[in-house]
């Protein structure tokens, strides 16, 4: 057999573990990906050193692959001596040595005997005030607590719970499925992130083996999210909602092109993927989404509608008002009301920072919340 045939056969393997691990079918999933990761393998053997970019992209299946089988002690020995050759180009280096990262941190983790769910994101923060290894603190913890959000907001769609408008996600959901923060590879700064795995899963039996797939659902959703159609969100979203609260967590967590320019995500074991990557465009296609999905409610128009600029300084959503200093003349402090359709872990993390808030102005001059957003 051929490059082409063990390859072949370890698509094959993988496209059935992934059936697998829908059906929620786990022990046949390693089984599989063993298969799979044993034939690519194989594949990586059959190559010389002329075809680099082939090495390279088998290298990082076949170490996935072994990494997916739960075998960590093959997918380092893959991982270490593909990146020990002078065929492999620069792209398979900086996965196989994320990979060997989360290869690390998987062990480190079991050994504490927490349990998590499927999967490892990495979160990678680029360009602007973003230097090799290090990010300004203000920034890091604002994208942590946003992830975070996004992470809470997947978990609680995925269990049919209706959308959160006000407070913290519940105390059982806090307490089972609880994000963790992983240390990533040295990089542009980036970060990792797992959520454990609920030690009384039983009661939340009615989501299935959805719950194993937190992670790359909330990919899926970040991807399908920054799309010019809204279809493919729709698809993976189905109470209209929690479409609309996706589209704003999503748009916070791309940049501006001030404080940085590119935020990155993508699976830690899945690096054969593509990676959903946000910049500042990505903000004005979800913006045009927002808009689109109002026409269609056909809200109704009110006079003077324009955008306040300033910081966000005070806020109270039970009262139903939000107060944002001005960073324009005449520089005052300005209260927005009605803000019922403004959510808490979408507005919390704004406190302190600079805003674009979109009002309108009611008759008796009163200035009405519509939208707001990260002006940094």
């Amino acid at each position: 057999m051929n490059w082409t045939d063990h390859h072949s056969e370890a698509e094959m393997y993988a496209q059935r573990a992934e059936l697998a691990a829908l059906e929620g079918r786990h022990e046949l999933v390693r089984d599989l990906y063993r298969h799979a990761a044993e034939q690519e393998t194989l594949a990586l053997e059959q190559l010389d050193g002329t075809k680099s970019r082939t090495i390279g992209i088998t290298a990082v299946s076949a170490a996935s692959l072994w990494f997916k089988s739960g075998d960590m002690r093959q997918a380092e020995r893959i991982a270490c001596h593909s990146l020990s050759r002078d065929e492999i180009p620069p792209f398979a280096t900086d996965q196989l040595q994320a990979l060997l990262h989360s290869i690390w941190n998987e062990r480190a983790l079991q050994r504490s005997e927490v349990e998590f769910t499927k999967g490892e994101v990495l979160v990678r923060v680029a360009g602007g005030t973003v230097v090799h290894g290090g990010a300004p603190l203000d920034l890091v913890h604002l994208k942590v607590d946003q992830v975070r959000g996004l992470v809470y907001r997947t978990i609680e769609m995925l269990l049919n719970l209706p959308v959160r408008r006000r407070g913290a996600p519940s105390a059982d959901i806090q307490e089972q499925f609880r994000p963790w923060l992983l240390q990533a590879p040295a990089g542009s700064y980036q970060f990792a992130v797992r959520v454990q795995r609920p030690a009384q899963i039983e009661l939340f039996a009615k989501a299935g083996p959805n719950v194993e797939e937190i992670t790359q659902r909330a990919l899926d959703i970040v991807n399908a999210s920054a799309l010019e159609s809204t279809d493919p969100l729709e698809g993976l979203v189905d109470a209209p909602d929690y479409i609309d609260v996706f589209l704003r967590l999503v748009r916070d967590l791309a940049p501006t092109g001030r404080s940085f320019k590119t935020l990155e995500m993508r699976s830690a074991i899945g690096l054969e993927r593509s990676p959903v990557v946000l910049t500042q465009d990505s903000r004005e296609v979800i913006n045009s989404s927002l808009r689109s999905r109002k026409e269609v409610k056909q809200e109704p128009a009110a006079i003077d509608e324009h955008q306040i600029c300033g910081v966000l300084r005070a806020l109270h959503l039970d009262a139903d008002w939000l107060e944002v200093a001005r960073s324009k003349p005449p520089f005052d402090h300005v209260k927005i009301y009605k803000t019922g359709d403004v959510i808490d872990d979408i507005v919390g993390p704004l406190v302190n920072h600079a805003v674009l808030v979109d009002v309108a102005t009611e008759d008796d001059g009163r200035l009405i919340f519509r939208d707001i957003q990260l002006d940094e």
